[in-house]
């Protein structure tokens, strides 16, 4: 069941048809505008729907967590450089997906280990220019020696994303 929104109100819903010679020759079904403002991004959207079923806040929600989705997929493609995808098959994207995943969470892991203060983009393209050099990343980005901090006392260190 998909969760709606609580900071959201819905402005309108209206049945309408397209007026304009071309498209309503193309498109002749009614279809469905919602008006939906965001509280919390302090935006208004409009979406256009050939669904009547579903409630108007519901349509407007899914639309709202398709751009989620589409913000995640244009953010691997300019940050972990996918620009196409390799194969057409699903297991092929799926692979090519979780590989860009797995590489963007040991950027995550890198940065906050060797507690660097770059962007990961800034990361990302260093690490590619010396990825098959032998040496310390820490050199990489002129950082100290982060082990002459911890004393045999304080244990294993464990990592933790956020």
């Amino acid at each position: 069941m998909l969760l709606v929104d609580q900071s959201a109100e819905l402005l309108s819903d209206e049945t309408i048809k397209l007026t304009g010679p071309l498209t309503s020759k193309k498109y002749p079904d009614s279809l469905r505008l919602i008006v939906y403002e965001g509280f919390s991004t302090n935006t208004v959207c409009r979406f256009l729907s050939n669904n009547f079923r579903l409630e108007a806040l519901t349509i407007a929600e899914l639309y709202r967590e398709r751009w989620q989705i589409e913000l995640f997929f244009k953010w691997i493609k300019q940050h972990l450089h996918i620009k196409t995808f390799y194969g057409t098959t699903k297991n092929a994207v799926f692979t090519q997906i979780w590989i860009a995943i797995c590489d963007y969470l040991l950027l995550i892991i890198a940065k906050k280990h060797y507690m660097l203060n770059r962007s990961l983009h800034s990361i990302l393209n260093s690490i590619g220019q010396v990825l098959f050099k032998r040496g310390d990343i820490r050199y990489v980005f002129n950082q100290t020696d982060l082990t002459d901090n911890v004393s045999e006392s304080d244990g294993p260190r464990q990592l933790t994303l956020w």
